[in-house]
């Protein structure tokens, strides 16, 4: 069943093999970042666009990016050699790991019981933080360099997690649509523009503070319990 899989891992190994394509074998982890981005904005506009074909291309594309860095990782690129199959194992624990009320035990399967999708993000950081105990704030694992959007939204999650920021309060515009918050977003950037201001730039500044009141909020609750770690209830 993992035929066509396997061949699409065939094709990566023999390109960067003696005798393949010499751009393929000059390539590194460093080297192919961009390509990754790329592909992956591409996969988006192929989502964006709803058109079969184009998604089918371009998931196609990310997949072998995975494959690529897989087959350089196999000749020791990183230290000891994985591949693909170790990617998709720890992949796989991972999920599972995540999915306690899918996969966990009787106890398990009660105790996280959900039935939509905002039950499952109740318990969504708890099971993270039992993947990686070390991670003091939970901010840790948001990678720094989204764009300025997206990285915005994940860190107000975060805020909104440890009480900085109210969900449920309304916000500073009445907003119904995703049409109408473009159609302002853009009226924003357009007036940063107007004013010789770079909105990317001055939105990851504004995400910095928030971080930093993220991590002085966490300090304080961690010197009040005495402990050094996430709330409890994450």
């Amino acid at each position: 069943m993992m035929t066509k899989l396997n061949d699409l891992i065939a094709v990566a190994n023999k390109l960067r093999a003696p005798g393949g394509c010499p751009w393929d074998a000059e390539q590194d982890h460093n080297s192919l970042t961009k390509y990754l981005l790329e592909e992956a904005y591409e996969l988006i506009d192929a989502i964006e666009s709803g058109k079969r074909e184009d998604i089918l291309e371009e998931l196609g594309d990310v997949l072998y990016q995975v494959v690529f860095h897989s087959d350089l990782a196999a000749s020791g690129s990183l230290g000891e050699p994985f591949d693909i199959q170790d990617v998709a194992e720890l992949s796989a624990q991972k999920m599972i790991g995540r999915h306690p009320h899918v996969f966990g035990s009787a106890e398990e399967l009660e105790k996280y019981a959900a039935k939509t999708g905002d039950d499952v993000m109740l318990n969504w950081d708890a099971h993270k933080q039992r993947e990686k105990p070390e991670r003091s704030s939970v901010l840790d694992g948001i990678p720094q360099a989204l764009p300025a959007l997206a990285l915005a939204d994940k860190v107000i999650g975060k805020a909104e997690k440890i009480g900085l920021l109210d969900a449920d309060a309304p916000g500073p515009f009445s907003v119904t649509s995703e049409a109408e918050l473009g159609a302002i977003l853009l009226a924003i950037v357009s007036s940063g523009k107007s004013a010789g201001f770079d909105s990317e730039r001055a939105l990851r500044g504004a995400v910095r503070e928030l971080q930093v009141e993220i991590r002085e909020v966490e300090l304080a609750d961690a010197n009040d319990a005495g402990v050094i770690g996430l709330p409890a209830e994450l």
